[in-house]
């Protein structure tokens, strides 16, 4: 198919068109850049919702429930999981994909696995266009769910409008190790496996936490006792998702994150360009592999050579 054909099957619905750009824009093929250029004006309109926190909080069980919630309340919905990547393919592990057969019967419901493909933080670098293309399919939510490595996982933050963060009764104690990392991003908390011993007491340490945060703003994340495994608590977190939009778009907090996440974006689409286009010129090149000797033999250091190299690719360029 054609670039034009593409962008029009997306726009039309077509869910064939919809996995083949993700596939494109993951092969960072060429086509994939003009195929987002195109699709761009048609995004904006989806509430992106992040799923993070440690591994075995049941994320992918609380999405699963999640969605068949939002279902109920005729929304669409796109889940985006980011799996660890095959050591030898690259490609995602499809695990939470499998945990989500009750949806794949439902043609409302779109369900990606991607691989982090080395990328730290939790995301594939692909995973904010994968939104975007989502976006424009036409979901209403877009659900992006986490490695599940644990604190690294903050640059979720950077992608969804509403960040959840999931822990579990048992998974540690102290204040602070709540504090670190990802416990500091969230909009809501959800405290999972009710039923297990320490539940309650992990809300009140979870709102401790929050009494004595001096940062806090006009929003007080709450926290949530689930058992996703039941269905309990989903329809309340549901509730606080919603609640949690109307918030952002009553404050004009939307608009502001739009635009923060609008310079993010091209800060580091600009970085990326520019640092693929340089190692392009520069790799297998005999200057290039003379630098890394001289490197490797400490004749060099790292700083020097990139900043001459950098130099020399930005006089070039202006020529």
């Amino acid at each position: 198919m054609s670039i034009d054909d593409l962008v029009e099957a997306v726009l039309s619905g077509k869910r064939r068109a919809l996995a083949r750009v993700i596939t494109l824009i993951e092969n960072e093929d060429p086509k994939a850049d003009k195929i987002l250029s195109a699709l761009y004006k048609h995004t904006g309109k989806a509430h992106v919702i992040g799923v993070t926190g440690p591994p075995g909080s049941g994320k992918s069980t609380i999405v699963t429930r999640m969605t068949a919630e939002f279902r109920r309340r005729s929304k669409t919905v796109g889940i985006i999981c980011v799996d660890p990547s095959s050591p030898f393919t690259g490609g995602a592990l499809l695990g939470d994909r499998i945990r989500m057969q009750e949806h794949t019967l439902d043609r409302e419901v779109f369900v990606r696995s991607m691989g982090t493909r080395g990328h730290l933080g939790g995301l594939s670098r692909a995973t904010s266009d994968a939104v975007r293309v989502i976006d424009a399919f036409g979901k209403d939510i877009i659900i992006v769910e986490t490695v599940g490595t644990g604190q690294s996982e903050v640059d979720v933050v950077e992608l969804a409008h509403t960040v959840i963060v999931t822990d579990v009764p048992g998974s540690g104690d102290d204040i602070q190790a709540i504090k670190a990392g990802i416990m500091e991003i969230a909009d809501i908390f959800v405290v999972n496996k009710k039923d297990l011993p320490g539940a309650d007491k992990k809300v009140t340490e979870i709102n401790a936490m929050l009494d004595i945060d001096p940062n806090m703003g006009m929003w007080r994340p709450p926290v949530i006792l689930t058992n996703a495994n039941t269905g309990e608590g989903i329809p309340e977190l549901v509730d606080k998702i919603e609640e949690h939009m109307r918030f952002l778009v009553e404050t004009g907090l939307l608009k502001k994150k739009g635009l923060e996440r609008s310079k993010e974006e091209l800060e580091q689409l600009m970085k990326y360009k520019l640092t693929r286009e340089l190692l392009m010129k520069l790799q297998g090149t005999p200057e290039y592999e003379e630098a890394i000797q001289k490197i490797a033999e400490r004749i060099a250091d790292p700083y020097t050579v990139a900043e001459r190299l950098i130099l020399d690719f930005l006089v070039k360029f202006r020529e």
